[in-house]
């Protein structure tokens, strides 16, 4: 990476300033996605637990399906009246929408006006979303030498997974530093609320950076584009490339993208029953080894080209994934490790109901063999007139991995995330380059949010909704089938990709 340590003047200014708005737009959109589980219990009905989780991911998944819609919008303006002004506006909408979730009641205290609206706000973070990415990797790519924009914009490429790095380690210390139970009633929140400093922060930055260098010359010159939506997707040729770059590359990347590290944390926390706390830390560990490589595969680009890294980490994500899933499962399967009964510990504590109930709180630890250890809450209550009649158990489940094996799933997610590296590195200075300056911001937008937000944003639901379902039916491999999704769709891409995408496209 020698050729590139020559840095063109004030690049780093610009990658700082668009990074750190872009890296807060991700961690205020990965708050909801890490907290899912709580989430669940906060905002919606709790008579069956799964249908309150899948109503989690659907809501978080609806933040993905707008985003194409911002894509349009912002895309508009940040071709019409340029980059700078319209990602401002994004972050100052993102971080707003991200602080008020924080800040609304629970479902038990204004019913379904809670859920509905965590929906209305992961609507408009979804919308803003749709404007930020296009914007910065516009902006960095202007202004970067064209022998070197895979590199620089792979600094971009970073911040998606920086922003979950944070999100989780801000989780983290927020369980670490208060009790169980203030976590539970309010510590939850405090990630959402941190997130409006963030914001504040980035947007001081930003407001002192100057316009794209290319669309100012285009501006100055009067090329500029009157309607960016017409010439994106009303032209012929241009359209041919806008699906070209969806079907044959953001599709597949998005889909690689989630699975590597949306998937891979609720699988290992709800599908393994994995304590949440260690499920955080294994997968910060992973992302924080793996993030270097958005780089590495960046640079790389620039010297073999993107079409063929892309692709080549599909092809490795479609052939890989079942086997480092099912690995994944066994680590944590406790049908496959030996119970010591003799260690089983149990503690309990009793309260007293306000109507005179008797509350006997459980906690009960098995130790095994290899060091593992699973515990399992259960709460029963025993009624003040029918003192033989106990409600049946709620039991909350979680298993703490050894050493060794936490350390072969952290091996595991690290290598899903090299394959979401390879995919992910080049792909902004490859969007960048299939568009001219007048409509790049829209015509790169929509494909990238389509294939990410779409294709990529629907995984986590559609994936548990085949495992839930084959579960259901009594399959062995249950686990498994979630996997058919990303699986299905990568293969598509790559086929695509293969026969169609040939090189760069001659800008007019």
């Amino acid at each position: 990476m020698s050729t590139v340590t020559k840095a063109p003047k004030g690049i780093w200014k610009v990658i700082f300033a668009s990074s750190a708005g872009t890296l807060i737009e991700w961690y205020d959109f990965y708050i909801f996605g890490s907290l899912a589980v709580v989430i669940a219990t906060k905002f919606f009905p709790q008579g069956n637990p799964t249908a309150a989780f899948l109503s989690t991911l659907a809501t978080f998944a609806a933040g993905f399906v707008v985003r194409p819609f911002g894509a349009l919008v912002f895309g508009r303006l940040g071709d019409m009246i340029g980059r700078k002004y319209t990602f401002m506006l994004t972050l100052l909408l993102m971080g707003g929408a991200t602080f008020l979730i924080g800040c609304i009641p629970g479902y038990e205290t204004i019913g379904f006006l809670a859920p509905l609206l965590v929906l209305l706000l992961r609507l408009l973070q979804g919308l803003a979303l749709g404007g930020e990415y296009g914007g910065a990797a516009t902006y960095v790519a202007e202004h970067a030498p064209a022998h070197q924009r895979g590199y620089w914009t792979s600094w971009i490429q970073t911040t998606a997974t920086v922003g979950l790095f944070i999100s989780l380690i801000v989780i983290l210390i927020t369980k670490t530093v208060l009790s169980k139970e203030a976590f539970d009633l309010w510590g939850w929140r405090v990630p959402f609320w941190l997130s409006i400093l963030m914001v504040l922060v980035s947007y001081l930055i930003r407001r002192k950076m100057s316009e794209s260098p290319l669309f100012a010359k285009a501006k100055a010159e009067g090329k500029t584009s009157t309607n960016p939506l017409k010439e994106s997707f009303g032209n012929r040729y241009n359209l041919k490339f806008v699906l070209l770059a969806l079907f044959g590359a953001a599709m597949g990347q998005g889909v690689v993208w989630y699975t590597g590290q949306f998937y891979a944390l609720s699988f290992i926390q709800k599908t393994c029953n994995i304590e949440s706390a260690q499920t955080d830390s294994l997968l910060a560990i992973a992302l924080l080894m793996g993030t270097p490589f958005f780089i590495v595969f960046g640079w790389l680009s620039d010297k073999i080209g993107r079409k063929h890294i892309m692709l080549a980490g599909m092809l490795l994500a479609i052939i890989c994934y079942r086997p480092i899933y099912r690995t994944m499962y066994n680590i944590s399967d406790l049908k496959q490790k030996a119970a010591l009964v003799a260690d089983t510990k149990h503690d309990l504590k009793v309260s007293a109901a306000a109507n005179g109930d008797s509350v006997y709180h459980y906690t009960t630890v098995v130790q095994y063999s290899d060091a593992t250890r699973y515990s399992y809450d259960s709460t029963v209550v025993v009624h003040a007139d029918k003192a033989a009649e106990a409600t049946k158990p709620k039991i909350a489940k979680a298993t703490l991995l050894n050493g060794n094996d936490k350390w072969m799933m952290i091996l595991l997610v690290f290598v899903q995330v090299i394959f979401v590296t390879m995919v992910y590195g080049p792909i902004a200075a490859f969007l960048v380059e299939m568009f001219p300056v007048k409509i790049r911001y829209t015509s790169m937008s929509l494909p990238y949010h389509v294939g990410n937000g779409i294709f990529g944003g629907l995984l986590p639901t559609v994936a548990v909704y085949l495992a839930s379902k084959a579960k259901d039916a009594g399959q062995g491999d249950w686990y498994l089938e979630g996997l058919w999704y990303p699986i299905i769709i990568a293969a598509i891409s790559f086929v695509i990709g293969l026969l169609y995408i040939s090189g760069k496209r001659k800008l007019e």
